[in-house]
């Protein structure tokens, strides 16, 4: 089959078929999304499907946890033999460096989950008898995706490691650590896990920098900048943890983070305020045109309507009354609701 297979939030299909119509057309491809509402998932059908995943990346996609090439869609499967049409669907010049079971993201998909890994844990020594499935340790062979619509359905697909969420489903599981003063920390670790890669995260984040972090309380950001060695001033006129002060990395100004400026120039601010988006947007791109700071993590919250078009008109707000040249990603993570995560930094 010509398409892609894209995961997303259940509830953000419309969002994420909008996303990839545009992008596809404005690259020059032809095609059309077929999803179904809270299904967790999107089909972009293209008759160059390969080329068109080369035009659109996964870490530029906003509303894709996970972007792969479908090749197969396996309809009326036998309970009793699933194994034996899904190694006929494979293709047979194509030698795959694992197999990730898996199922939507959704209220209809979560149920396959045990049916997933039982078919996968017969499956892979199926296939690697077969020789199709390597053991061979090459990061860049092809991962093979088997995703579970329901009992007697399928879809298969194939993940570049390169080009492609690591994590089954696109979600990286983080736990809920004891100390954390908040769940909007995971959202903060999420972001620095999808959105920097593993030399950033070293480059980036060292002992000794200064950040700030605009509506802190009660403090679920700045500790996780504080564990990742940063000094922060922790702007918000609501009360932080005493846990997250008592480390001695915290300076906690009572002030708006809307208003508030550094006095000099940091290496992060970070934001995660509950306001409207284009409003956040004019804020972040003060910052940087003022050089208050060199990099940033901020979250957009979106609207109920229109939140694809909402999502460009305040990137590209953001991008040009920054008036410098930036590196911008963004994503819907999976810690995120009714928001994008948005990461900036000086062009390289």
């Amino acid at each position: 089959m010509n398409a892609l297979l894209c995961y997303c939030r259940a509830g953000f299909e419309p969002e994420l078929a909008a996303e990839l119509t545009e992008r596809a057309a404005q690259a020059g491809f032809a095609g059309y999304a077929r999803t179904e509402r809270n299904s967790g998932f999107v089909l972009f059908a293209c008759e160059d499907a390969d080329d068109l995943s080369r035009a659109l990346p996964w870490s530029t996609l906003v509303f894709a946890r996970q972007k792969l090439r479908l090749f197969a869609d396996l309809q009326a499967l036998d309970p009793r033999d699933r194994i034996t049409p899904i190694q006929a669907a494979l293709p047979e010049d194509i030698r795959f460096g694992e197999l990730v079971m898996e199922h939507p993201d959704s209220d209809a998909g979560k149920p396959m989950s045990g049916l997933a890994r039982s078919l996968g844990n017969a499956l892979r020594p199926a296939l690697r008898k077969a020789g199709t499935l390597t053991k061979e340790d090459n990061p860049r062979l092809l991962r093979l995706h088997a995703c579970m619509l329901d009992g007697d359905h399928a879809l298969l697909a194939s993940g570049d490691p390169e080009d492609s969420a690591p994590w089954p489903l696109g979600i990286p599981r983080l736990r809920m650590h004891a100390d954390a003063p908040s769940r909007s920390a995971l959202k903060l670790e999420e972001a620095l896990l999808v959105l920097l890669d593993d030399e950033e995260r070293k480059r980036l984040l060292r002992d000794g920098m200064r950040a700030a972090d605009l509506g802190a309380a009660p403090g679920g950001w700045t500790w996780v900048l504080t564990r990742q060695g940063l000094r922060v001033q922790a702007i918000d006129n609501g009360p932080l943890r005493q846990h997250v002060l008592d480390n001695g990395l915290v300076e906690h100004l009572r002030a708006d983070g809307f208003s508030w400026q550094p006095q000099q120039p940091l290496d992060w601010m970070v934001c995660d305020m509950v306001e409207q988006p284009r409003r956040v947007a004019e804020r972040m791109a003060t910052w940087f045109r003022e050089g208050w700071c060199r990099h940033a993590i901020f979250n957009l919250k979106l609207p109920m309507k229109k939140r694809w078009q909402e999502t460009q008109l305040c990137l590209e707000l953001f991008a040009s009354q920054a008036e410098k040249p930036l590196t911008i990603r963004a994503k819907q993570l999976y810690h995120d609701r009714e928001e994008i995560t948005v990461f900036a930094t000086p062009a390289r």
